[in-house]
């Protein structure tokens, strides 16, 4: 049995690191790699060196390690500031449950917070109807508000709930604040559960512009359609994170359990 494990690398990484069975790595990828390493030592917030710096001390071209550090800034290893670059720490962790944004940010000890892009009345389409158990043309809310992380934004999330259910929307919320706090404390709604589906997805400009990030950057896109204890539907929402600042967590037990 043949074992290419490296020493030093971490729980869970891939076990060649990213070497092809040929042996051959590409030049940016062997970059990378040792950018990677620098970033160890210079903790998180550290300003990394220059790319005409990283250039020479690489002995490599600058558009070498512009593609080096290009994946490093997707993957959330790095992050911009100013006309700088300084290493990111660690991605936030969010559960797939039924807790609200708030509530998992809270848990990682970050300051959650949300901006008001719109709370809209409208006529319910057709197609979203049966999701939120009403008949089509029924007045319906869209709250759509961006995501923050002690003032960083870090996603978008579009709500749709009924009128009948939260008839004072537009009145009685803060829009800064937790919506499920809002229907548990202020309307009494409990919920009982949900469905959830995760995909992988491009901002369009005007998400990217809202978000603050740039277009290629890829997304987690997370649709949910929840229902109250009852079992009576209850909300749509579409959130939309940063896939360099976002991973997901869950709990699984076997069948028997």
């Amino acid at each position: 049995m043949h074992t290419h494990g490296l020493p030093g690398r971490s729980p869970g990484a891939p076990v060649r690191a990213g070497i092809p069975e040929h042996g051959r790595i590409p030049k940016y990828y062997a970059v990378k790699a040792q950018v990677a390493g620098l970033l160890d030592e210079l903790g998180e917030g550290g300003l990394l060196p220059t790319e005409r710096e990283l250039a020479a001390r690489f002995e490599v071209s600058r558009e070498t390690v512009r593609q080096a550090l290009r994946e490093l800034l997707l993957e959330g290893r790095l992050r911009r500031r100013g006309r700088g670059t300084v290493v990111a720490g660690p991605k936030l962790e969010q559960p797939l449950a039924l807790a609200s944004y708030t509530e998992g940010v809270r848990r990682q000890g970050r300051r959650p917070g949300r901006s008001l892009v719109g709370l809209d009345r409208l006529a319910c389409p057709a197609a979203l109807a049966p999701d939120l158990g009403v008949e089509p043309l029924a007045p319906v809310w869209h709250l759509e508000r961006v995501l923050l992380a002690d003032d960083e934004r870090v996603g978008l999330e579009s709500t749709y709930v009924a009128v009948e259910r939260a008839p004072r929307l537009d009145a009685d919320f803060e829009p800064d604040s937790s919506f499920y706090g809002y229907l548990r404390e202020r309307l009494g709604i409990g919920f009982g559960d949900a469905d959830e589906r995760l995909e992988t997805v491009l901002a369009t400009p005007r998400e990217a512009l809202l978000i603050g990030t740039p277009p290629a950057l890829p997304m987690l896109l997370i649709h949910r359609v929840s229902r109250d204890t009852g079992g009576r539907p209850l909300e749509r929402v579409r959130s939309l994170y940063r896939g360099d600042r976002f991973s997901f967590t869950t709990h699984l037990r076997g069948e028997d359990s």
